[in-house]
């Protein structure tokens, strides 16, 4: 009973945040840390504290797997070495760098214990982040940088925190072995989120249940998570590799009801774990402040641990403009190195198509192989030059680099991480190192957090072009809509049938992806279950055929990268609610 009103309570302030932080202009995680302190210090609230294995066990994986599944494997593709850069790399140096000034500044502190703290405050949480973005129209780019560096960066540092962890304890003798350690964690993890991923891809594909389908999908974070932590490996990589996998197939494998459920069911559990995540961490401030007085250790009390986490927090927002300024000028250099490449591939095709000359020994194999390396050749410029499109509108400058470096709030892998340190003795001063993470936690998420409207209005950022976006929504909607119209030329074939349909109810089919494309234009330049082979029947079933061979061009076209990923988004979801409309409902049993 008493669970169920603190949880009512909870979801009460999550809402009433979410709703008030758009007047505001305050990003919801901002205000729900400031509420959770406040109410932690009314009299009569008990203490609280968290355990931290409910957080990485139990919160952690679904938030992460939600993140996942609605970032764009093309968008990822295309950016993965400047997010491995960030998430991986930055992590690293971060972690060793932040480390070594807590060591100085500690001396009773061994250095892999020194490395641990950093690798719990090194990863940013992009939550804040990208919320702000998204209601100030950050570019697209960006925003996938953010959200990138969010899903791998907390594999990297809970990795390194486990290995530090173990060579402080004297559970591993070596750094080495603490090196081998770290990159058997990331194979495996890879390997089991891969495999869960492929596994219940294929378990959904085969459920014609909604009901069944979508308990599935809530079980597989924990599917991919659990077996990879009973291996010793990272089931944080796990769950976000499984996630990746899960949103890149369902077009191919799940029905559209199923899609529509997907992002209604996960959008709804990221809103009520991340939030309640930041709730906690305001609730838990005057907990870890009281541990801290209470082991007081030759006065390093809780005012001692919030001032050498302020010193943190700086270290941690001038390293990563160290590192983001010559990122943004390598990734300058990278494109141009891109397009050179691009340019020798196209010159390779065209000298692939040129025919073999008169008497060339073995003409015919070489025509063959030729034919095949022309194909494959095809394909890979295709793709390169529809990258090199689409990084040229969504290029990163200065101003871009700015922002990306100013976005390194902490908050979720920080509250647990800090919490998961051993209290068995071998590292000391633990309730305020715990402190010292909880600080800059708050601090790079109130601060940094809500200076980064301002910033992004001083420097002038805007977001996509909403016209130009319409027009390529409306040029994608003509090309898969000719593509599906082809099923018109022999409808009889298309829906198995030896008489003849009626034309009628061809020409309603036409006119359906005729008004669908029409409509997408005209908003692009601002202009305002049947028994028996009915009419309607068979309509409905034929322009099911359309929509399945335009499903298929839409498949392609993603492919080909040939379109934002936004804009494929937006034709992916207005083809679901096609389907949806088209498919009979089904009677519950």
């Amino acid at each position: 009973m008493e669970f169920g009103v603190y949880a009512v309570i909870g979801i009460a302030c999550m809402v009433a945040a979410a709703a008030f932080s758009k007047k505001l202009g305050v990003a919801a995680p901002i205000l729900l840390v400031a509420v959770g302190v406040i109410i932690s210090y009314l009299p009569g609230v008990p203490s609280i504290e968290l355990e931290h294995d409910l957080v990485l066990d139990f919160l952690l994986p679904p938030i992460l797997y939600a993140a996942a599944i609605s970032v764009p494997i093309v968008d990822f593709r295309r950016n993965i070495r400047t997010i491995t850069s960030l998430s991986v790399v930055l992590v690293v140096a971060t972690a060793f760098g932040v480390g070594f000034l807590l060591f100085t500044l500690l001396p009773d502190l061994n250095f892999a214990a020194a490395v641990a703290l950093g690798a719990i405050i090194s990863p940013p949480d992009a939550v804040a982040a990208t919320s702000i973005g998204r209601r100030l129209g950050l570019p697209p780019r960006i925003l996938t940088l953010l959200e990138g560096e969010g899903l791998v960066n907390d594999a990297t540092a809970l990795v390194l925190l486990r290995s530090a962890s173990a060579i402080a304890a004297g559970g591993i003798l070596t750094p080495w072995d603490g090196v081998m350690d770290f990159f058997y964690a990331v194979v495996v993890g890879i390997a089991v989120g891969l495999g869960a991923g492929f596994v219940t891809v294929f378990l959904r594909s085969k459920l014609n249940d909604p009901v069944l389908d979508t308990a599935v999908s809530l079980a597989v974070p924990f599917i991919a998570f659990m077996p990879s932590e009973g291996l010793g490996a990272s089931g944080v990589l796990a769950v976000v590799v499984a996630g990746l996998y899960t949103g890149h197939r369902g077009p191919n494998e799940f029905a559209a009801q199923s899609r529509i459920s997907d992002r209604i069911n996960w959008r709804t559990v990221q809103f009520l774990l991340e939030n309640g995540v930041f709730l906690i961490i305001g609730l838990e401030i005057r907990t870890l402040v009281d541990a801290a007085n209470a082991e007081d250790q030759l006065g390093f009390d809780a005012g001692a641990a919030v001032t050498i986490g302020l010193v943190a927090t700086g270290a941690l927002i001038v390293l990563r403009f160290l590192w983001v300024g010559p990122m943004v000028l390598l990734i300058k250099r990278a494109s141009q190195r891109e397009e050179r490449e691009t340019y020798r591939l196209r010159l390779a095709l065209d000298a692939a198509m040129n025919p073999p000359r008169p008497g060339e020994v073995h003409k015919r194999r070489r025509g063959e192989w030729t034919a095949a390396q022309r194909a494959r050749t095809e394909r890979i410029y295709e793709r390169k030059r529809a990258d090199l499109t689409q990084l040229r509108r969504e290029r990163i400058d200065w101003r871009g680099g700015i922002v990306i470096s100013w976005s390194g709030m902490r908050g979720v892998v920080t509250l647990a991480a800090a919490q998961s340190l051993p209290d068995d003795g071998s590292i000391p001063y633990r309730e305020q190192l715990i402190l010292i993470a909880f600080t800059v936690a708050v601090v790079t998420l109130v601060v940094q957090g809500g200076t980064l409207p301002y910033l992004i209005r001083l420097l002038g950022i805007r977001g996509a072009d909403a016209t130009a976006d319409s027009r390529e929504l409306a040029t994608l909607l003509d090309e898969i809509s000719y593509a599906g119209l082809t099923v018109l030329d022999d409808p009889e074939s298309a829906l198995g049938s030896a008489e003849p349909i009626d034309p009628d109810v061809i020409e309603r089919v036409r006119q359906s992806s005729f008004l669908r494309a029409e409509s997408a234009w005209e908003r692009a330049e601002g202009l305002g279950a049947e028994h028996g082979d009915t009419p309607h029947r068979v309509y409905r079933q034929l322009r099911m055929a359309v929509v399945d061979t335009e499903r298929q061009s839409l498949l392609d076209a993603r492919a080909r990268g040939a379109y934002p990923s936004r804009i494929l988004s937006q034709a992916q979801a207005m083809l679901d609610l096609e389907e949806t409309r088209l498919r009979p409902p089904r009677a519950d049993h």
